[in-house]
This record gives C-alpha cells, structure tokens and sequence, in this order.
C-alpha cells in the first residue's frame, strides 16, 4: 500500500462527551469538509458537510466509525490521510506543547484523566479506534491547556498546602487552542503586528478571558477545571467553596456537580435557557438579569487581567457569542470604556473586523475561531520537524 503524500488530506477529531466533532483541510490548511456525529448515547444524528440524518451511535467507537464511513463515501478513505490531528483538553502539567501520539504520549494523556475525566477518556478512545483501523497513519494532539503553560507560578498556584498542590491542584486554564489560534490570526487580519498587551475573550457555551502579553498567557480565567472564571451557558463560574461544600452535604456531590456544570451559568439564571441568542430575544426579567449577569463579570474579571498586564493595548473577541452577538460585546466594551476604548457602533452591529473607532486609545477587534485549523497547523509543523 502506498504511504499518502504530502497533499494527502489532514484529519482533525475533537472529541467531547457526547458528540465528535471533524474537520478534513488540505496540505495548505484550506478546509475540505467538516462534521459532527452529535448525541451519542442518545438521540443521535451524524452530520458530513451538509448531509444530516438520523443515527444510531450508541458510543464513541460506534461514532467514530460511522464518519469513517462517510467519509469514505465523499472519496476520503482514512487510507488516503497524511495524518490525524485530536484536540485533548487536558495535558496537565508536562504536555504544554503538540505531540506525536506514541505509546509513551498517549500514556501520558491517559494519565491526565483524573484531571478531565469526562473528556480524556473519549479523546483517548478516537485515538485507538483509529490506531485499530490505520494502524500506519500518524497522528498528533494539541492540548486545551498548553498555551496556558507561559503562566507563572504565582498565577497557577492556588493558596494550599504544598503536598495538596503536588496532587495536582492548580489552576490551568483552558481554551488554549482557540487562543493560539487568535493569536496566530490577529495578526493577519489586522495588518499590524500583534499587540503586547491582549485581552482576549472566548464566549460561546464555555466562557474565559486570557490575558497575553507579548503573544503568551500570563493569566486566564478558567482554573483547576473549565468551571472557574466568567458566567457561562450552563456552569456557575466563579463561587464560594464553601457554597458548594453545603451544597454537596445537602443535596450530594453527583448532584452538586451537574449543578454546577450544567444547571447554572445562564441556564440557572434565566429558568432555562442557555443559548444567548434566545435569551437576548427573550424579555423577561430574568433573562435580561441573565444578560447582565454575563456581561458584568465579563468586565469585571477583565480588570483583573488588565491589572496582571499592566495595562491594555487591544481586546479581541472570539466564539460563537464573541463573533456574532453584537449587544453583548457592546456591553463589554461600554464596561471598558475608561481604557480609552471608543467603539464603532455600526462596525459592531456588522459583526466587523475591527469594532474600535478611529480616536480610540485601544484597539477591538473580531478574530474567527479557527480551533480545528490549528490543530491541524500544529499537527502538519511537527510532521514537517520530523522530515516526513
């Protein structure tokens, strides 16, 4: 069989707790198709480009093959790809950059789980799964926490006893992949160079603010786990401990924890629902405190990363709600007007480029989310290290 090309095809697999999302990009990062097998466990439906239907996707295993199967059906059978790119959301504290998936890496990530533990293991199961079916295609990982790693020690450090900390207690932020991305295209969109002092937001489901100085994290939201930091669509963000340690004597953990995780945030607040773009139709008080709720601790927790900065030279929104809901970064950059930041309003409501008016001090800017494309960037650079 003959070994697939340089032009062979890219896969990238972002596996999640119950759906697998893909992306397939040519060997010069333009996007030939992409899909989700979505519901698995559930009520499932498989999506390849713009084909949906109906699907029986009892696991992650059965999920995986059935895009296997349409792909192939496209004329993309895995024994034409060069390699296959995974998002992993967790690499803890030794796998801060992308690997190649060997036994020892992938032993590694199986390591992390306690860490993750609703995401790693599905990570894990795509990489097998396709190890079984193509045991000679190569593949690579990119770690939600590694462009957090630039963090110093007084950032990630929580206040606890040095042998709690060493059970891997610290703060890790997450979202890494996205903000790699951002600050890979900022850049190129902006026809300037990158500014040293960023402040950037991901709003979509999950919810973190980073802020990057001179193209590295020194500080983000998101902590031991994704729960921590800003309101989010299901979970709480920032609460007392000892909130939820009453909450875990009264009600149990397991409760507790699907509480926070995803009965919360947006969804708790506004007595059900989480999308933003229903709540921002939506006139009842509690949505509308909803809305406020988001926004205001967007602004708030932003003071904070402008602080560890020292300062701030532009603010650049991503995600599906920093991309696409206007009045929500309106909000947010009306809370940070006393940077100096002048918005152009028509611009926002265009969901533009660039949202800052000319006499601003600092610039705003939209980046696309481009996770998946960046997987695959990683995964070609260290193909290309290799010499293959």
């Amino acid at each position: 069989m003959s070994t697939p090309g340089i032009d062979a095809p890219i896969l990238v697999v972002n596996a999640g707790s119950s759906s697998i999302k893909f992306a397939v990009f040519d060997g010069n990062l333009n996007n030939r198709l992409a899909g989700i097998a979505d519901g698995i466990g559930g009520v499932a439906s498989l999506k390849i480009g713009t084909d949906k239907q109906d699907a029986d996707l009892p696991d992650h295993v059965t999920a995986l093959q059935a895009i296997l199967h349409g792909l192939e059906a496209c004329d993309l059978p895995i024994s034409g790809f060069r390699m296959a790119a995974h998002r992993v959301v967790h690499g803890g504290s030794e796998l801060t950059a992308p690997v190649r998936i060997t036994s020892k890496t992938r032993q590694a990530i199986a390591n992390c789980t306690p860490l993750a533990p609703l995401h790693n293991p599905h990570h894990l199961s795509a990489i097998d799964t396709l190890a079984g079916l193509a045991p000679d295609l190569a593949q690579f990982a990119s770690f939600d926490t590694g462009f957090h790693a630039t963090m110093p020690e007084v950032e990630t450090t929580y206040a606890l006893p040095a042998a709690i900390t060493a059970r891997g207690l610290r703060r890790y932020g997450f979202h890494g992949i996205s903000y790699a991305s951002l600050v890979r295209l900022l850049p190129e969109l902006s026809g300037a160079p990158l500014p040293d002092r960023l402040l950037a937001f991901h709003l979509g489901n999950g919810v973190s603010a980073c802020a990057i100085r001179k193209g590295h994290s020194i500080a983000t939201t998101m902590g031991y786990s994704p729960l921590e930091g800003l309101t989010m669509g299901t979970r709480t963000g920032d609460i007392d401990a000892n909130a939820v340690l009453r909450l875990a004597r009264e009600d149990g953990i397991e409760a507790t924890a699907i509480l926070l995780n995803r009965r919360s945030g947006l969804r708790g607040l506004s007595g059900g629902i989480s999308d933003m773009r229903a709540l921002l139709d939506c006139e009842t008080p509690d949505c509308r405190f909803a809305v406020e709720h988001f926004c205001y601790h967007a602004v708030r927790h932003a003071g904070a990363l402008i602080a560890a900065m020292q300062g701030c030279d532009a603010i650049a929104f991503t995600g599906g709600i920093g991309e696409n809901a206007a009045p929500i970064r309106g909000k947010i950059m009306e809370g940070l007007a006393w940077l100096g930041l002048k918005v152009d309003h028509a611009a926002n409501e265009n969901n533009n480029t660039a949202l800052h008016a000319s006499a601003s001090s600092v610039a705003a800017w939209i980046i696309p989310a481009r996770e998946e494309r960046m997987i695959a960037a990683d995964a070609l650079q260290l193909m290309q290290q290799e010499g293959a």
